[in-house]
Order: structure tokens, then sequence, then C-alpha cells
């Protein structure tokens, strides 16, 4: 019986224990109720006040937009009985007070009255300055009205503008009834609530436990098991499984959406590396993308038996394309490269060959061979011999034909270095070899070459200051005519005497300012000099015949496009006669674009300097090349004059191009005379004019002034 009373007893403990948990959450939800009540009453008035004033807002904002459109033409025309009727019929809407059309200065125009009493009144109201001033639409407020102005515009330009006032008055009356309205609507509902939540009480009880049971099992679980996939997502993985259902409710389709959703971000990812990883014109890939297949190679290939070579194709004087003919152009040359650069590499790079665009106009190739089986310094001079050949071929740019070469530079692993950093600076250094040698070439890394560049780029910087310190000069080598003996002119020399290693060869200094464009600087101050240094020779040789001066202009020069204008300039400062100015230029730099070149030869030929080409015989030269590119003279080059007395083949070519060139008109000047026999040889044949050491050295300019002056007469 104590057991049975003990056992009761603890029922009704429990009992009264859960009645009174149960009666202290009715009164927790009654109070939590009324509570909700009254904060869904306020903010229910917040929102009310804000979704009318807001309303209220863009109907007035719609409504002044719309009349100021169509008070544009009537106000325009002045047409006041038009003006008039659309603002009766704006006022005429519910909730507007007023309709007021004003000039720019804000005098009324109409008031939307019938007899527009108010016509000719300066607004004076408080709103008023506000809508006089505003250039848009212009919403102001005050505690019964709200004021909507918008300016009336024609062609851009503001005439006046019209203001539509709403009377707020309604809008606080709609909104005190509307909350009146829910305020009975939730009592009701509270006092229905209150008898579910009694009922309901005991349920929660016995339910809570089933209900926790399945949302762990139906719902929780699903999700904890989405939330461990997205962590993996976010971590990169998007092959990572995700949990399937077949269940179809919302969390099934919440998972099938997720299982989209990671195949989309995989696609997307996808989609972002390759773009990433490839370059955008030709479609090969790019910097980033091979400098990470390099790294993975070069991991796979340490300590194995295989070779790679690293090919850096650089195409020479790419730029002459886009200054002349335009980007587009440039984009079609390098498609072309690519495309001819592909399909070597597909013939002869095997199948782990990798082709890069590093951007520009330099790729990158990498090819391998097994250090047992293959050679891969073969295989990579067989490619970039190949590439030479192909890459040279004439290009079909805009309708005319356009030379382009290319200089390659080859680095080999392991034998030049191990690491992607190192191998990638050595193909850029012998790339830089290549050009420098002689472009459309290419050349094999070779650890002399970092002492080279090292030195090059030395030797770069102490030029750059080096004709304002003073360290060059100018010597004049003179041009005698064969027939008579007589001086005629002189050749204009640069000359570099550097305070530490003394004289440097210009044929050293020339290449590094032509390679880092400082020719473009060092060019026209040379010219200008030389202008300045001829005038100077008309003084001592008065009554004689007036000497030319010869200036060599490199083909960056030509290039840019402004050479007939620095001319023009310098012959204008120095006050030199254009026909005792001789501009000279080799095969080479006429030969890659000749239309170019001929545009700007004629403008300089039209204005009187004349125009020889240097080297000739040592390119391209041929009669088609002297037809088609407008010259004046041309310079045999010394090789040829070097051997003229004892080979016959270039005997035989010089007396070919003093006819070929005479044939059309053209002087001949030998260079490199060094003998009496090529002196009197030359004569014989011809030839025009004549230089070299056997005739004159090169001098400095007073020294050349005292070989003009006349000697004295003995006493």
């Amino acid at each position: 019986m104590k057991l049975r009373s003990g056992l009761q007893t603890q029922f009704l403990l429990l009992m009264a224990a859960g009645l009174a948990v149960v009666v202290l959450l009715v009164a927790l939800m009654m109070h939590r109720q009324h509570r909700m009540q009254v904060a869904v009453e306020d903010l229910s008035g917040e929102a009310m006040q804000t979704m009318v004033g807001e309303s209220l807002r863009r109907r007035g904002e719609g409504t002044a937009s719309r009349l100021a459109e169509s008070l544009a033409s009537p106000l325009h025309h002045f047409d006041l009985d038009a003006v008039g009727g659309l603002g009766r019929a704006t006022l005429r809407q519910p909730g507007i007070l007023y309709v007021i059309v004003f000039d720019p200065q804000g005098n009324v125009v109409h008031d939307g009255s019938d007899d527009a009493s108010g016509y000719g009144k300066r607004m004076d109201d408080p709103m008023a300055s506000g809508a006089i001033t505003a250039r848009a639409l212009h919403t102001q407020l005050n505690a019964s009205t709200m004021d909507v102005s918008a300016p009336i515009l024609v062609g851009g330009e503001r005439i006046g503008g019209v203001r539509v006032g709403y009377d707020l008055a309604a809008v606080h009356g709609f909104r005190e009834a509307a909350l009146a309205d829910l305020n009975a609507r939730l009592s009701e509902l509270g006092r229905r609530n209150l008898l579910w939540v009694g009922l309901l009480a005991g349920g929660l009880l016995v339910l809570g436990g089933g209900v926790l049971w399945l949302v762990q099992r139906r719902l929780v679980r699903p999700i904890r098991q989405l939330a461990d996939s997205a962590r993996a997502i976010e971590a990169g993985h998007f092959d990572t499984q995700l949990p399937t259902s077949a269940r179809r409710d919302e969390l099934g389709d919440l998972m099938r959406a997720f299982g989209r959703m990671r195949e989309s971000v995989a696609r997307h990812d996808r989609d972002i590396r390759r773009m990433a990883y490839t370059d955008a014109l030709t479609g090969l890939a790019n910097r980033l993308a091979f400098r990470d297949a390099l790294d993975e190679r070069l991991l796979l290939l340490r300590g194995g038996t295989r070779q790679l070579a690293l090919l850096f194709a650089d195409i020479d004087d790419f730029k002459r394309i886009n200054d002349t003919l335009g980007h587009d152009a440039g984009d079609g040359v390098l498609l072309q490269f690519a495309h001819r650069i592909r399909a070597a590499v597909e013939r002869l790079g095997g199948d782990d060959a990798i082709l890069a665009r590093f951007g520009g106009d330099e790729f990158v190739i990498l090819v391998e061979a097994d250090a047992v089986t293959g050679d891969i310094r073969g295989v990579a001079s067989r490619l970039a011999q190949t590439l030479v050949e192909e890459l040279g071929a004439p290009l079909l740019v805009h309708d005319r034909e356009v030379f382009l070469g290319t200089s390659i530079g080859i680095t080999l692993f392991p034998e030049d270095a191990v690491s992607a950093t190192e191998l990638m600076k050595n193909g850029d250094i012998a790339m830089y070899q290549a050009k420098v040698a002689d472009k459309n070439c290419f050349r094999f890394y070779s650890r002399a070459m970092d002492q080279a560049v090292e030195r090059r780029m030395h030797l770069e910087q102490e030029l750059r200051g080096a004709w304002d310190r003073g360290e060059l000069s100018l010597v004049y080598q003179p041009f005698y005519r064969l027939s008579d003996g007589a001086l005629v002119g002189a050749e204009t020399l640069l000359r570099w005497q550097h305070p530490e290693h003394g004289m440097i060869a210009p044929s050293v200094f020339i290449d590094v300012a032509e390679q880092s464009g400082l020719i473009e600087t060092l060019g026209p101050q040379v010219l200008r000099a030389a202008c300045h240094d001829a005038v100077r020779w008309r003084q001592v040789r008065e009554g004689a015949e007036p000497l030319f001066v010869s200036v060599n202009v490199s083909a960056r020069q030509l290039r840019n496009g402004d050479l007939p204008q620095v001319v023009a300039d310098c012959l204008r400062d120095s006050g030199l006669a254009a026909r005792q100015l001789h501009i000279e230029l080799t095969e080479t730099a006429v030969i890659g674009d000749e239309a170019h070149a001929s545009r700007l030869l004629n403008q300089l030929r039209s204005s009187g300097v004349k125009v020889w080409l240097d080297d000739f015989g040592t390119g391209f030269s041929g009669l088609s090349h002297l037809r088609r590119v407008p010259v004046d003279g041309v310079k045999i080059d010394r090789s040829f004059v070097a051997d003229i007395l004892r080979d016959p083949d270039d005997l035989a070519l010089t007396t070919a191009i003093i006819a070929m060139a005479h044939s059309l008109g053209i002087t001949v000047v030998a260079e490199g005379v060094e003998k009496e026999g090529q002196h009197d040889i030359l004569r014989d044949r011809g030839c025009d004019l004549a230089q070299g050491y056997w005739l004159g050295h090169p001098l400095p300019v007073e020294g050349f002034m005292d070989l003009l002056r006349p000697e004295p007469m003995p006493a």
C-alpha cells in the first residue's frame, strides 16, 4: 500500500509538475502573444506608414513626371489653355490638393483653376525654393502635404517646372483605420489561440519526443550530410559524393538542387581555369599554364633519364606591324605565327611537346627526349631551324607581303639548369643573344651568355648619358669623285670614347643602341650636329663646289614614321640646304615593308634630300627592289670591294651593280677602298664615288675643316 501510495504520489507529483510546466508555458505564451501583438501593431503601423508613403511618393513622382512631359510642348509654345487643361485634369485625381505650373524664375504660369487666378505670382511658400531649384524629380514633405516637383525640359533645356501637392491627412486616416482593424483581428486571434494552446499543451508533451526523433531522422541528419558536403566543396573537392534521396518533399528538392549546384560550380571552376590558363587570342596555353606544366614535368623528370628543352621564340621587329598597319593586323600576324608554330611542333616536337604564348610576340615550346635513345639537342635544333625557315616566309597582311623573322633561344634540362625559374631565365638570355647575333636565327644557352648579358646591360646604362657627358663625338670620312679625284662630301660616323674602357667599337655600341631603342634619341642628335658641322664647311670653301654630308639612319628610325619631319627640323635649325644632306639606309631597313619605306623616302626626296642605300649587295638586293624603293644612290658593300682584285666573281658582281644602277639613273658609291688598284679598277668600271682608308681616314670636324682649307701658295 505504501508502495502504491508512493507510486501514486510520484505520478501525481509528475502530473503536477507537468501541469505546472504547461501552465507556466501557457502563461509565458500568453505574455509573449501580448508582447507580439503590441510589436505587430507597432511594426504594422510603421510598415503601413512606409508603404503608403512610398506608394504615394511613387504615385506623385510618376504623375509629376508624366505631367512634365505632357506640359513640355504646351509650355514651350505658351499654350495656356492646354496647360490649364492638363493641370485641371490632374487636379481632379483623388488626394491632390494643387497643381502649379511655373517658369524657371518660380512665377506661376497656371494653377489648375478655371480662371488661373495665381498667374504671374511668384511662389513663396516654404517648399517653393526646393521646387524652383530642382533639376530632377524632387519630393518634399511637411506635416500635412507632400509636394512633388519635376522640371519641364525641351531639348535638354529647362523651361519651367510643375508641382503636384498631395493631402497627407487621408494617408493618416487610412493608417489609423487599418491599425484599428488589425488590432481587432489580432485580439480575436489571440482568444482563439488561447483555447487551442490549452488543448495542444498536453499533446505537446506526448508528441515532443516523437517529433524530436522524427526531426532528427528526417531533417537533421540529411542537413548535416549536406553541410559536410558543402565544406568539402568549399575546400575545392568538387568530386565529393553528395547524399542522394528519392524524397519528393522540399528537403529532397534541396538535396537535388544542391547536387546541381555542385555540378554548376565545378563547371564554372573548369571554365575559369580554362580562361586563366589559356591565351585569349591564339587559344594556346598562357604563361601561367606553361609554368605549372613545366613545374609538374620537372618534378616527374628528376632522377630519370629523360631530358627536355625550352625554346623561346620571339618575332623580330613585330612592333613595326603594330606601328605601321595597326593592332588588328598585329593580331592577324600573331595568329598566323601561332598556326605555323603549332604545325611545326606537331610534326617535330613529339607527343609530349607543349606550346604556349607568353604574351606580346613571344612563344615558348617544351620538347622532351630520352637521354639514352634520343638527342634532345638534335630535336631542339631541328625544330628551331624549321621554325626559323617557316616563320621567315612572307606573311599576307592587309593584301601586302610582310617579311618577319624569328629569334629563338634554347635551354636544356638538366644540362643548363634544373629549376623552372633558371630554365626560363636561361631561355630568355639565349633568345636575346639570338637577336643580338643577327636575328632570324637560334642560339643555345651557354654560361658565358650570362656575363655577356651583364656586360651589355652595363654598356646600355653607360650609353644613356654618354652624349650629354661629351663622350660621344662625330668624325667625318671623305667621299671622292673617281673621275677627277675631287672631294665632294663626307660620311658622318659616331665614336664613343669611354672614360674607363677607352674607345668602344661602333659595331658594339650602335647595336646596343638599336636593341635598347636609344638610337631613336641618338639618331636625331647626330643628324642635327652633322647638319650644323656641314654649314661650317661652307665658310671654309667659299666659292667652291658645296660639299654634302651623309648620315646613317637606322631601320628603327625609319619605322617610327617621323623621319621626314626630323630631317626637316634639322635642316631648318641649321640652315643647311636640303641637297647637301644625304640619308643612308641599309637594304634590310627598307625591304621589310617596302610600301611604308617608299612613302617616307619619297617625302625625303621631294624635299631635296638624297637617299642612299648602304651595304648594297648584302641583303635582298635586286633590280626589282631598286625599282620599287626610291633611292638616289647605292653603296657597294666593302666585302665586294676588298676582293675585287683577286676574285673574278666579286669583280663581275661589282660591275653588274654599277651597270644596273646607272641604267636606273642611280649614283654608285664604293666603300672600303684601301688600295690603289681597287681605286683604279672602280674608276675604270665607271663607279661614281669612293671612300676608304686609301683615300682618307675619318677625321674630327676641325681636322676635316683643315682638309678643306686651301694650301698656302709657296713664297
